[in-house]
């Protein structure tokens, strides 16, 4: 594995390939990569907001002035890793995301998240401490200007970068990017490593499947969507989380137990001190959604609110 340390900033992962490191990988704090040809560069995912991108940006700008950036590819919808991208379109630059990605890169998807920042009571409050390093101010969503469906190969330079879709997963769109002369996999929010994975889209199998298809690929340096680098051993590990979140939930929903009995349950189980665990309230949501002959009718806002009551936020005050 590349000898990096988890620090903010960019990271040399040798073979013309970096990463763009946010401790502590929590909420919003999302990883960026970099792979660099023969006079041209693609970036891998934009950030959270339009500072964040622009300081991302001049830390690569010693590499990129050399080898421009010519493509940006999103590894998904979240914004935490596109709602930078206004900062690179234009002239000379292809945006690049899996077409079910780019149905949800809009501005609803940005309005959202001001809306969140906004709300009143126990929500809003747990809302605006997680984002509150971020501003976002000003931003534009700057969707896809090509799409793929399945695979997809890059010539980087003289280099190949494949992307893969392995979403549904985390959300609807997800993208692996491959590159294949270094062995180095940048994977999007299909690895968490040292924090909670979230299942927005699923079926939750559908990430444990993604899962083994990164363990049969010839990688030996994983970036992260959120967290340090890794290995195969840091894929095993988010797995494994999955695999018990599945067999529990389905354990729950077998024996008749009510969602919100489910959720309780597994959040005070042996994964509860993993940092942002209160994510296992959408996780056991999305398995009894693949479960269930009939939906489960949960809106987001009220995800939200079993999330905010897991943290200690329930009457507008933090309950420690």
């Amino acid at each position: 594995m590349a000898n990096t340390t988890y620090e903010k900033g960019l990271h040399d992962l040798g073979a013309g390939c970096h990463a763009w490191m946010q401790p502590d990988g929590s909420w919003g704090w999302s990883n960026a990569g970099l792979v660099t040809g023969d006079g041209c560069s693609v970036l891998i995912d934009t950030l959270f907001d339009i500072p964040c991108t622009r300081a991302m940006l001049a830390g690569m700008a010693p590499i990129t002035d050399r080898d421009p950036i010519t493509t940006v590819v999103n590894t998904h919808s979240d914004g935490d890793h596109y709602f930078g991208n206004q900062l690179l379109a234009g002239p000379g630059v292809d945006i690049i995301a899996s077409r079910a990605a780019a149905e949800h890169m809009t501005q609803e998807a940005v309005d959202e998240v001001v809306a969140l920042t906004r709300s009143a009571g126990p929500v809003g409050n747990w809302v605006r401490e997680i984002f509150s390093s971020f501003d976002f101010g000003g931003i534009e969503s700057t969707g896809p200007t090509q799409t793929f469906s399945g695979q997809h190969h890059l010539d980087v330079g003289g280099r190949e970068v494949q992307l893969i879709e392995v979403g549904p997963a985390h959300t609807s769109g997800d993208t692996l990017v491959y590159v294949p002369d270094a062995k180095i996999l940048f994977t999007g929010d299909i690895l968490f490593i040292g924090g909670t994975p979230i299942v927005w889209a699923g079926p939750p199998q559908r990430w444990v499947d993604a899962c083994d298809f990164i363990l049969d690929l010839d990688v030996s340096v994983i970036v992260p969507g959120h967290g340090p680098v890794t290995d195969k051993s840091g894929v095993r590990q988010v797995r494994d989380y999955l695999a018990h979140v599945i067999n529990e939930a389905t354990r729950h929903f077998e024996a008749g137990d009510e969602l919100d009995t489910a959720i309780q349950a597994l959040a005070h189980g042996i994964y509860a001190d993993v940092p942002d665990s209160s994510r296992v309230a959408q996780n056991v949501v999305s398995v009894y959604r693949s479960l269930s002959s009939r939906p489960v009718e949960l809106t987001r806002m009220e995800i939200f609110e079993r999330m905010a009551a897991l943290e200690g936020f329930t009457d507008g005050r933090v309950h420690p």
